[in-house]
């Protein structure tokens, strides 16, 4: 197959080239070469398939998330991941990295998916995540108290064949009685863990909102933050000294602001969510600026923040962090796989021919991420599901 474009973005900072032909053969990209001769697909702009560094497929944007867990059985929340899953791809993101599903749900779609079974975005799984007693997470969590319990609790992960680990840190808004500016998991835990899952190859991720609660686990070892809102300037320089990703999930809060006054969500939420977003416009912009490597992660499935949406986080770091829109589209492309460790995330000889056909350049309008021409994943029209 040959796809020529009339912009074209390999994912990375360099110059968007024109007028360029992608050869793809076997789901691969063979060669990229100016246009010339017949094609068989064309569009105005062709970039990378979206890659979504934090998602939880279960999870499809219900307003109370600890009742539609209450409310509902392991059955159900598959068939929903299924169906996540597959609304996820047809809106051009081809990678997603869950963390933090109840059973093993994430792990087994992750494997129906690479068995032909199913359909949807190339999944990186965390399981479980590891949360203190009753701490934030708790209805997809597995407890620990205690260095070795952390240990143990990875190797468990690890056993049910997870990709990664999730590590609760701090409170979060979701759960009800979970303050975000507290920190939960001691920095004990998070580096056994941290060790245990190196020990195994596989990366540590955490949810952190706190201020302590970030640079307890970035001291930990920890790959990602995700959230990091109240993160403040020492954090700034330990997440450079350590090399570590920030996943803000801009969308996550904004969703929910989006719907304060529907009286659909528990008041503890948007209590929780209106003094999280506050720290966040501040202190993210402030470590984009500061060098913080910034990958995208939306946090699909919280609040109003649907899968199908991912594009709109694309736009956020766009608006909110002030990043081009070539800078927002390689934050959710290339540095997004890069964390992950799925691929490059880049459109370039011998990688996925993951890509995305739109209509507008998306330095013209940076919301035609949303609305894709077509979708190809590993070559294959993805448009027909």
């Amino acid at each position: 197959m040959i796809v020529r474009a009339g912009i074209f973005y390999d994912g990375s900072l360099e110059r968007a080239r024109g007028n360029v032909d992608l050869t793809i053969e076997h789901g691969i990209v063979k060669s990229i070469d100016a246009a010339d001769g017949d094609f068989d697909m064309q569009a105005a702009c062709v970039t990378p398939g979206l890659v979504n560094a934090h998602v939880h497929l279960e999870m499809s944007g219900e307003p109370d998330t600890m009742a539609a867990f209450r409310n509902s059985t392991s059955t159900q929340r598959m068939i929903w991941a299924v169906e996540n899953a597959r609304k996820s791809l047809r809106a051009g993101v081809t990678t997603v990295r869950d963390v933090g599903c109840s059973g093993a749900i994430s792990i087994e779609l992750r494997d129906a998916i690479e068995n032909g079974r199913s359909k949807g975005p190339t999944i990186r799984a965390a399981g479980n995540v590891l949360c203190m007693t009753g701490g934030h997470g708790w209805f997809v969590g597995r407890a620990v108290d205690g260095p070795w319990e952390a240990r143990k609790a990875v190797r468990e992960q690890l056993a049910a064949g997870a990709d990664c680990i999730k590590l609760i840190a701090t409170g979060g808004v979701l759960t009800k009685g979970a303050v975000p500016g507290v920190a939960q998991l001691t920095s004990e835990e998070m580096h056994a863990a941290v060790e245990e899952a190196s020990n195994h190859g596989m990366r540590a991720c955490a949810h952190a909102i706190g201020t302590q609660g970030i640079k307890n686990a970035l001291r930990a070892g920890v790959t990602s933050i995700e959230h990091g809102h109240m993160l403040d300037d020492e954090a700034i320089e330990l997440f450079k000294e350590k090399d570590a990703y920030l996943v803000p999930t801009l969308t996550a809060p904004t969703c929910i602001l989006e719907h304060l006054h529907d009286g659909t969500q528990p008041d503890f939420v948007l209590r929780k969510a209106t003094e999280v977003t506050e720290h966040m416009l501040v202190n993210i912009k402030k470590a984009h600026k500061a060098g913080v490597r910034i990958a995208g992660g939306s946090d699909a499935g919280t609040p109003f923040n649907y899968h199908e949406r991912y594009a709109y986080e694309v736009e956020l770091m766009h608006s909110l962090l002030g990043m081009s829109e070539q800078e927002a589209l390689h934050a959710a492309t290339s540095v997004a796989a890069e964390l992950i460790g799925a691929h490059r995330g880049r459109l370039a000889e011998g990688e996925p021919a993951d890509l995305l056909l739109l209509d507008r350049d998306i330095a013209d309008e940076i919301r035609t991420l949303a609305a894709p021409k077509a979708v190809l994943k590993a070559g294959a029209l993805v448009s027909a599901l």
